[in-house]
């Protein structure tokens, strides 16, 4: 199967500490780089996020985002740090007593002064299980869209190595005639010049005309990478991972690319015919097609 590196999820959980949202974007690269940003609250499950993104997935820009909401809760009881409170009160009273005039100190301004209520921090522990389910559904979701987005990259690669198998095709029935064609053009010129031809060194001069111009072999290499490309995309997967233990397929896809751009450009560096000529450049055309899809290929 074929998976692409372009995909969004999105699943949310709620937990009695509060609700939390996973959102998880994930573009082509060379390899897999995840980037997590997650509330300071919760900074403790890096590694667990860490290790799930990288057991399902193989390349790709992953950006992974929760947003976390707490809940308030009605029973929670306010704590207090009272020994910092009465710090604070008490030098509040020394500075009280160096100004004129009486002062109250006010209650909530105490209350105001940092870390004298504690925040409540969640229990990582018990929110860790329902936050990171919501995680491994985000993480299937992604892996569900970069499935059908690879199924269509791959429809698209397929019908342009039809065209190109097609092509190739064309140009190899056509070698026979371009070979007639250019000995008669040979035996012309020499009657215009009324030359005297020796048979042996016109049917050498063939040969070795043939030689310079022969494709046949480029033709070949140009059907194998085309077969290993159907082979690649025809390989069936189980469903999961991409899938666990199954290699990704882009890197050999765009290696068979360069082979195949590689095959063309030498077609139409040996070409003396116009059609053929036009078919290389078609080829490269299909050729660069398929190559920015296969970017996009984990």
């Amino acid at each position: 199967m074929i998976y692409s590196m372009t995909a969004f999820a999105r699943q949310q959980a709620q937990t009695d500490w509060g609700d939390s949202t996973w959102e998880l974007r994930s573009v082509n690269h060379r390899y897999l780089d995840v980037s997590i940003r997650l509330p300071e609250d919760l900074r403790s499950l890096e590694n667990a996020v860490r290790e799930r993104l990288r057991n399902r997935l193989d390349r790709g820009k992953v950006e992974c985002l929760l947003r976390y909401r707490p809940v308030n809760r009605q029973d929670a009881a306010l704590r207090i740090d009272m020994a910092l409170a009465e710090q604070v009160v008490a030098a509040a009273e020394r500075i009280a007593g160096l100004l004129p005039g009486e002062g109250r100190i006010d209650p909530l301004r105490i209350l105001q002064w940092p870390g004298v209520v504690e925040a409540v921090v969640p229990d990582v522990d018990a929110a860790a299980a329902p936050i990171l389910d919501a995680l491994d559904r985000a993480i299937a979701e992604l892996v569900a869209m970069r499935a059908g987005e690879g199924e269509k990259l791959a429809a698209l690669i397929m019908a342009r190595c039809r065209e190109m198998s097609t092509i190739v095709a064309g140009v190899r029935e056509r070698l026979p005639s371009i070979l007639a064609a250019q000995r008669t053009g040979i035996v012309d010129r020499l009657s215009e010049l009324q030359a005297e031809l020796d048979p042996a060194r016109l049917e050498q001069e063939l040969v070795l005309f043939a030689q310079k111009i022969d494709v046949a072999e480029e033709l070949d290499r140009l059907d194998t990478h085309l077969a290993e490309v159907t082979r690649l995309f025809g390989e069936d997967a189980a469903p999961g991972k991409t899938p666990p233990g199954k290699r990704p397929m882009g890197r050999r896809l765009d290696f068979l690319m360069q082979e195949l751009h590689r095959e063309a450009n030498t077609l139409s560096a040996k070409s003396v015919d116009k059609e053929v000529t036009s078919a290389s450049v078609e080829l490269r055309v299909l050729i660069e097609q398929m190559r920015e899809q296969v970017q996009n290929i984990e």
